[in-house]
Formats: structure tokens, sequence, C-alpha cells
């Protein structure tokens, strides 16, 4: 009778396919830049004609693991074949281990933090393939190894339809917001129809309405706008619209230096969030603060967060209360909704990161003035009221869709270490799983 464990070793082999750049075509690179810590998510490709230097090769269905910081966790399984940075390892299960249960075995915290005890180098710590080869778990039967990971994957296919479905959301109610604020296709439309004049920047647009091209969105939308343009500081815009600057559409607030507000014993703290927190979300090394902050600087989730310094993003915020730290605005309005100014200071992103870029400074911002410098155009009240109609239900739904993606990773990386271990069994997996999400 065999042993009641299995090592890594025993289950997992090294694959090394080394192969140059030049001489694979244009089959996807993946580098660790591309996938994304903690989420076991890919998040981008690259092209290997951009990099140099062997590669590996990498098979539809291959574990890439990050070995380069081990505890960033950057586990991923392509459903593409590829090539891949040598500081990824490509691995593939050896006989009587199901390849889905060793993916989630490496994706486990007790695997990646058992690599990173055993990394080599200080600045650059990589893990070690026979350290990580000691690891040892339960062994399982393949029915329950396969059971294992399909209750894991079904979860994570849950969360990969909804950010696909996000995608979706997101672009279309951009699609919505850059068509009528931006391009003012309705309105060189309508101008078209009446032989008014067209700026000259909208000139290729003008020119498909004359061609025959229908009008962009239908009758009744149509006839919210107005049929003409007139001069303004931003340019020809809608007659009777208004320029407003960025500051004057929504409040930016900067946030706190939150080492003033240290974590107290028998207090509630908030985890503090920082531009790191912003890009990766919520991790271990998350500063904390005490919630006697003001209440303006709590984040709560659906708030808008701009980065004003350094990275220079920004993005709805998903992940629980948290304190608004420096170098971090809170954005929020009165007077326009959530979807206005957030698109209208993502339309201006570029502009800030080539001002921070000309700093040449490794902290390189934007400043108040910058705010006031960037202009909006601001429809009239009528437009306002049906535009919100059409983005605002897109612009939530995908805010709602961020939040179940977080509650389902949560619930994965809950179960995964407790199947895993056989802390949890598969029967009792149902149960487990209503409790958690009631």
């Amino acid at each position: 009778m065999g042993s009641s464990f299995v090592t890594f070793q025993e289950a997992a082999k090294l694959v090394r396919q080394s192969v140059n750049p030049e001489d694979v075509g244009d089959m996807p690179y993946v580098g660790l830049e591309h996938i994304e810590e903690g989420t076991l998510r890919l998040i981008g490709i690259g092209n290997p004609k951009s990099v140099k230097s062997t590669k590996f090769k990498f098979s539809k269905g291959d574990i890439l693991f990050g070995k380069l910081r081990p505890y960033f966790r950057k586990v991923i399984r392509p459903d593409f074949d590829g090539v891949c940075s040598t500081d990824i390892w490509v691995v593939r299960a050896k006989q009587g281990i199901d390849q889905g249960y060793l993916y989630y075995w490496m994706a486990s915290n007790d695997f990646v933090n058992f690599a990173t005890q055993g990394s080599e180098g200080t600045k650059m710590p990589r893990a070690k393939w026979e350290h990580v080869g000691r690891f040892q778990r339960q062994r399982f039967e393949e029915s329950e190894q396969r059971a294992i990971a399909h209750i894991l994957g079904s979860l994570d296919d849950k969360i990969e339809l909804n950010r696909r479905m996000n995608n979706t959301l997101e672009a279309m109610a951009r699609a919505i917001f850059k068509s009528w604020f931006v391009d003012f296709d309705p309105v060189v439309w309508k101008a078209v129809q009446a032989n008014n004049p067209v700026p000259e920047r909208f000139s290729e647009t003008a020119a498909r309405y004359q061609n025959g091209a229908p009008c962009p969105v239908p009758d009744h939308i149509a006839a919210l706008f107005p049929g003409s343009f007139e001069d303004s500081e931003l340019g020809e815009i809608p007659k009777g619209w208004e320029v407003k600057s960025l500051d004057q559409i929504a409040d930016y607030m900067n946030g706190l230096a939150c080492q003033k507000y240290p974590p107290e014993e028998g207090k509630i703290s908030f985890p503090v969030i920082k531009i790191r927190e912003l890009r990766q979300g919520i991790s271990e090394n998350t500063d904390k603060a005490t919630s006697d902050v003001p209440a303006s600087y709590i984040v709560e989730d659906g708030d808008v967060l701009f980065s004003w310094s350094g990275s220079l993003l920004i993005d709805i915020w998903t992940q629980g209360k948290g304190v608004l730290n420096q170098h971090l605005f809170k954005i929020t309005s009165e007077n326009y909704p959530k979807w206005f100014y957030y698109y209208w200071t993502d339309h201006h992103l570029k502009e800030f990161q080539r001002i921070a870029a000309y700093k040449a400074t490794t902290m390189g911002h934007i400043k108040r003035h910058h705010l006031a410098d960037a202009k909006s155009c601001v429809a009239y009240s009528d437009v306002m009221k049906f535009a919100d109609e059409e983005i605002a239900p897109l612009f939530m739904l995908r805010i709602q869709n961020e939040l179940e993606v977080k509650k389902l990773a949560s619930l994965r990386d809950t179960l995964l270490p407790k199947l895993i271990s056989g802390e949890l069994r598969i029967q009792d997996v149902e149960k487990f799983i209503e409790d958690e999400l009631e």
C-alpha cells in the first residue's frame, strides 16, 4: 500500500522547452507583468518580437508559476499555446495527478509560502524547484482530484464570465459617453441634415452622414440634441452646452497622511488605500489605520479613486472599507452622476500622465491647477437626464459585477486550502458554500 501523502516532485514535472522569440512567429508572449498579483488572472499578453533572449514554450492547459518573488502568487493556466519568460515555471502533472488539481495545488497559499521560504536571492528572490519538490499533500484518488478541480474551476468560470460581461458593459457605457459628449455624433448628424456648418475636426463624421449613414441615435433621442455648434474655450461645442473644468463638475479630495492615525488596540482599524492597493487590491502587506479618521476619508465600495501621482490611474474601488491615503483623490459630486465625472477624468488621463512624465521625477504628479485646466463639456439638462438613464444602469451593473467577482474570488480562496488539504470533503461543499454566501 502506497503512502497517504504525495510530494510535489512526485506530482509535477518542469517543462523547459527553450525557444528563440524570433522563431515563434505571432505566438502570444506571457511575462510576469501580464499576470496579476494574487488573483490567478492573466491581464494581458505581449508580442515575442518585443522581447530578447531565450524563452520557454508552453501548451494550452500548462500551469505557469512566477518563480521570481513567488510571494506575488502569479499563477495561471492559459487556454492557448505560447511562450513565456524564463522567470516562469511551465508545469505539467505526472501520471495519476489531474492537471486542474495540480493547478490549484500550486495556487494555494501554503504552497506559495513554502516556495517563498526556499527562495534564493535577496533583491530578486527566486523559488527553487528542488525545494518545492519536497512539499507534500494528502494523496487523493484521481476522481476526487477532478472533483476538487471542478468545484474550484466552476467558481473561476463564473469570475471570468463576470469579467467578460463587465468588459462589454464598460465598452457600451464608454461608447455612449464618447459619442454624445466628446464626438457629438447626434449634433453632427442634425447639423448635416439642416445644412449647418460642422467643425473641421468632425469632417469625416459629417461626410459619412452626407453619404447616407443613419442617425447614430433613435429619433426621440436625436430630438434632444441641438443641430448647430458655437465657439467656446474647448473649441466648437453643441449650441447651448457649457464648458466646465474637472474641479467644477466634481470634488477631488486628497487623502490623509495615514501614519498620523495608527491602529489602536481595542478599536476598529481599516486598511490604508495607497497606489499599490488601487492597482493590486488589499494584501497582507497593506498598512492599517484607526477608523477614527474623519468620515469623509473613509473609502467605500463603488467610490471613484484617482491616483494623481506615480501611476496616475482611475478606478472604481470594490475592496470594502478603507482609509484614503495621500496621493489618491476620492472623487465625488453633488451635481453630476458618477459615470460623468469618471469618464471625463479618464478622458484627460493621458494628458495628466504626459504632464507627470515631463516632471521627470520618481513621483511625477499633477497639481490642483491641472484639474482646473482640464475642461469638460456639459449638456443641457434634457440630454444629461436621458444620458443618465442610458449610462448609469450600465455603470452601476459593472460595479455590482465587480463586487460579485470579489465575493466569488474570496469563496474560491477560502475553499481552496480546505478542499486540497482534505479538511473539507466533496460531499460537504454545497453546505459550506451556502453558509459562506448567507
